[in-house]
């Protein structure tokens, strides 16, 4: 199981600004305490396509922002991408591009690749989320724990993230049903499919089906 937690086996990112982060990091925990200076580094040098919103945010080509959305930098928006009513970027944010963040959607310290959806009541928090991830309505990624300590992630032996707050690490093609919770440092590989309502911890093998925390099936 030790291939799951590793960056290279979650992600393809081709993503020319984001890629970086991605192959110099064994472990994808380890990009979260990086996001602000590459973000920061940049706004200083800007990306081809890009504009500036205010004084810390890139934003790409056809970017959708509604009125009452709420975008705080550093933050880059990658094109294509639609802000939708009552969402909040919550500073050290990293969007891919066509993706949408939704309703009452908050995002902070996290990475978002190409094509995911966050679209209805979700808290994405210290977290990554692949290409073309969905997070039902009222999914969550928690990112700090009941006793405050640091966050350790439970795969064939105990990973010492040696971050206080670390939400979901979720691969590429990873569907979250509605209303589940994701504990901290939970690693969920590619091309699961989580069931509505499902609590998860630990880490979550790929190409499976998760039913309930005690019915994992291979997804054919």
């Amino acid at each position: 199981m030790k291939k799951e937690v590793e960056t290279c086996e979650l992600f393809k990112c081709e993503n020319s600004h984001i890629k970086e982060l991605f192959e110099q990091n064994y472990y994808p925990w380890e990009i979260l305490p990086k996001i602000n200076s590459h973000i920061i580094k940049y706004i200083e040098t800007g990306i081809d396509g890009y504009s500036k919103l205010g004084d810390d945010i890139l934003i790409g080509e056809d970017v959708k922002i509604y009125p009452t959305a709420t975008i705080e930098g550093p933050a880059i928006i990658g094109s294509g991408t639609e802000i939708r009513p009552g969402a909040f970027i919550r500073a050290n944010v990293i969007i891919g591009e066509n993706c949408v963040i939704g309703n009452s959607t908050e995002i902070k310290n996290s990475i978002l690749l190409d094509f995911v959806k966050a679209p209805h009541y979700n808290y994405v928090g210290d977290s990554i989320l692949g290409n073309h991830v969905h997070m039902g309505a009222g999914a969550i990624c928690s990112n700090l724990k009941i006793d405050g300590k640091n966050v350790v992630i439970h795969g064939d032996i105990d990973y010492e993230t040696n971050l206080n707050k670390l939400g979901s690490v979720l691969a590429d093609g990873v569907e979250i049903g509605s209303n589940c919770v994701l504990n901290p440092g939970t690693i969920v590989g590619k091309n699961a499919f989580i069931y509505p309502l499902t609590p998860l911890r630990g880490v979550i093998p790929r190409d499976v089906i998760v039913k309930s925390s005690n019915d994992i099936v291979e997804r054919k």
